[in-house]
């Protein structure tokens, strides 16, 4: 099935239905590492992207249903609305208030985050210790809701979360203070500048440093970071950040966000195939790829 780079597969009637829905979709690399990682493994089925609008998306959860689909991604903009249609959401989908992949068994729809998941699985990919270590989390939005989470469940020491709304920073510290030592700040409070002192891993959520923002990054003095401390960006694309890129001048050890991309694709097909540890080495290096051909 496997000859050189090129991956080739024949679908039949027997073949089983995954993809992802969103809008807009086009630019989707999820079918590239699904597709990858399922026939790589010699399982027979198929991932597609399928373009979603707001208004269609009731519509659309019948249709993937009734269709007999296996399961599906979920990404902007559906990630919150898609909840109200499932019959069963796990915890930690729950707290983080977003799904991003669903299971269709039974006849039932169950809703999972996998994003999390995928964000402490690039910390085993390279070794990191996240245990009673002090962390900050930049940006209050969605994504790092599930960042948050994830830090929290793998047992860190401390999460402050420092952002441009420090109000917004409060009500997510909030949310999640039964589960851990949480803080909050307006990033450019002393207080945040007294702790980066103390902080062991820096974490950037904000879209700063891709598309339209490349050129910026979060008001983040690197310097006044610990000598051994870990700086990570969920952003993949570009694939050095402006702040990975001056975390590297200043000899930081830097990780960006192909792996959490890989990672949470790799916690899904985990779901839906019933198998055991996804190669998320062989869907981070697919993905890492097709981000090349791109450029």
């Amino acid at each position: 099935m496997k000859e050189g780079n090129i991956l080739s597969a024949i679908y039949t009637g027997k073949t089983k239905n995954l993809g992802v829905i969103g809008y807009p979709i086009h630019h989707s690399l999820s079918p590239v590492i699904q597709n990858t990682a399922l026939q790589s493994m010699h399982l027979d089925y198929a991932y597609i992207a399928m373009p979603v609008r707001e208004n269609e998306l009731e519509a659309a959860v019948k249709g993937l249903k009734a269709l007999n689909f296996t399961g599906f991604n979920i990404t902007i903009p559906h990630k919150i609305n898609i909840i109200k249609y499932l019959d069963e959401i796990d915890q930690s989908a729950s707290l983080i208030g977003a799904v991003n992949t669903v299971l269709i068994k039974n006849d039932r729809l169950y809703g999972y985050n996998t994003d999390y998941e995928g964000f402490i699985s690039a910390f085993q990919s390279v070794k990191f210790t996240l245990k009673r270590i002090n962390t900050v989390v930049l940006g209050a939005g969605g994504a790092a809701r599930a960042v948050i989470y994830g830090l929290l469940h793998a047992g860190v020491g401390s999460v402050h979360i420092a952002a441009r709304n420090a109000e917004k920073a409060k009500k997510l510290a909030d949310d999640f203070k039964e589960l851990g030592n949480i803080s909050s700040s307006d990033w450019n409070e002393k207080m945040f500048q007294e702790i980066l002192p103390k902080t062991d891993l820096l974490v950037n959520t904000t879209p700063l440093g891709m598309d339209m923002y490349i050129d910026k990054m979060p008001p983040v003095d690197i310097t006044m970071l610990p000598s051994n401390a870990f700086v990570y960006d969920i952003i993949y694309t570009p694939e050095k950040t402006k702040l990975l890129v001056e975390a590297e001048k200043y000899g930081y050890t830097v990780l960006n966000g192909e792996y959490m991309l890989a990672g949470q694709g790799a916690a899904a097909l985990e779901k839906w195939s019933g198998c055991g540890k996804i190669d998320v080495d062989l869907m981070r290096i697919a993905l890492h790829e097709a981000l090349l051909k791109k450029l």
